[in-house]
């Protein structure tokens, strides 16, 4: 279990979330959904401990956060932030394996390098292993990252918007990919998406921000209202649901209560 107990983060003077309490269990995706600018990414680096609490704890199985040497506390975690760059001079599967950094020499065994193949096969991007990774699209080396963090085998899992710069099928592949896993092996997951109808179809619990405060935790059939997505985020909305019975957001459109036909525009 990873608990936030009344965590308020602060950067200088700028309180970036305050009074944070949540507990977020093992083989669940937990879904950070909000406006811009209202502390998602800060909960994913606080939880790495990137930013430390100003005030409140973080326990993981019920051991804090520690306040210095934070390298054993990050080691338990695949943190694939929004912003990654990646114009390196390597090939892709030198990429991957750097999700091993710590534990390879000058020389990679055979186990280590069939795992990161197997990464790259699960993204669906191992016909490019020898490929420079600069090479790639921006989606393609989202993936490429995605495959170094699995590679990692971690306890939890952070990912801030990780589908943002993919297609349809590269979403629902890795948002596939990333619930099997979860279920697979435990893990603690915790991702940052926009998207609220992907937040809905693949959160089990979703954690609702806004103002640097939390505005809901719970599933989303019971977070997702049209009158929460009206006060975050000042859009008048239907909620329905899917053949599964995950809700689903559908804007309403501003519309002219007395349409101007073309004859009368034409008059």
């Amino acid at each position: 279990m990873l608990e936030l107990d009344d965590v308020t983060v602060k950067v200088g003077p700028q309180v970036l979330a305050r009074n944070l309490s949540v507990a977020l269990a093992p083989g669940e995706i937990n879904v950070v959904i909000g406006p811009n600018g209202t502390g998602k990414t800060s909960l994913l680096r606080t939880l790495f401990g990137e930013l430390q609490p100003a005030a409140g704890q973080i326990r993981l199985n019920g051991q804090a956060m520690p306040r210095h040497h934070l390298g054993p506390w990050r080691k338990q975690f695949g943190y694939m932030p929004q912003d990654t760059g990646l114009d390196l001079d390597l090939s892709v599967l030198e990429v991957v394996l750097m999700g091993k950094l710590d534990h390879l020499g000058m020389h990679v065994d055979d186990a280590t390098l069939m795992e990161a193949l197997e990464a790259l096969r699960a993204v669906g991007l191992v016909a490019l292993a020898d490929r420079a990774v600069h090479s790639l699209s921006g989606g393609q080396r989202q993936m490429v990252l995605f495959a170094q963090v699995l590679l990692r085998a971690p306890r939890i899992m952070l990912l801030d918007e990780p589908v943002s710069a993919l297609d349809l099928k590269h979403q629902v592949l890795l948002l596939d990919l990333l619930h099997r896993q979860t279920r697979k092996n435990g893990w603690i997951t915790v991702v940052v998406l926009h998207d609220l109808n992907l937040a809905a179809q693949y959160g089990d619990r979703l954690v609702v921000l806004a103002h640097g405060t939390l505005q809901a935790f719970g599933t989303p059939a019971d977070v997702l209202t049209a009158e929460l997505v009206q006060r975050l985020y000042g859009v008048a909305v239907d909620v329905g649901h899917d053949r599964f019975g995950d809700p689903h957001i559908r804007p309403i459109r501003e519309r002219s209560l007395h349409p101007v036909s073309l004859q009368q525009e034409a008059a």
